[in-house]
């Protein structure tokens, strides 16, 4: 069984910080890419960041030059660092994650999403 937990969600006001981190548990082989999308309400999910096992990062334009991404592969975490957090960053933030388990069959896993709402 495979999980995705996420942490650090909350809420901050516009023009502050927060970091989300995502760890991986399980009957885990590899992973290849990791990411964060974002749900706002009465929207649809959208990529915000991801990051493959090399180390190659990809950002949605909402998210260059205010956010990071990250992650470790040997403790299986991703990490997302938000700056300068605007009211339209409010949603809820999923992490996901390519893997392949011991079966060596490749399945994309979601977290169960963690609230981040920025207030004005």
């Amino acid at each position: 069984q495979v999980q995705l937990v996420e942490s650090g969600g909350g809420l901050v006001q516009a023009g502050g910080s927060l970091t989300l981190t995502c760890a991986a548990s399980g009957s885990i082989l590899i992973i290849n890419d990791m990411g964060w999308y974002r749900q706002a309400p009465g929207k649809q999910r959208e990529l915000v960041a991801d990051i493959a096992h090399n180390g190659t990062t990809n950002y949605a334009d909402s998210a260059k030059g205010r956010f990071t991404i990250s992650r470790d592969n040997a403790k299986k975490t991703v990490s997302l660092r938000m700056n300068s957090l605007k009211p339209e960053d409010t949603a809820v933030y999923y992490c996901k994650a390519r893997l392949a388990g011991r079966n060596l069959l490749w399945n994309d896993y979601w977290g169960q999403g963690t609230q981040v709402t920025v207030s004005s």
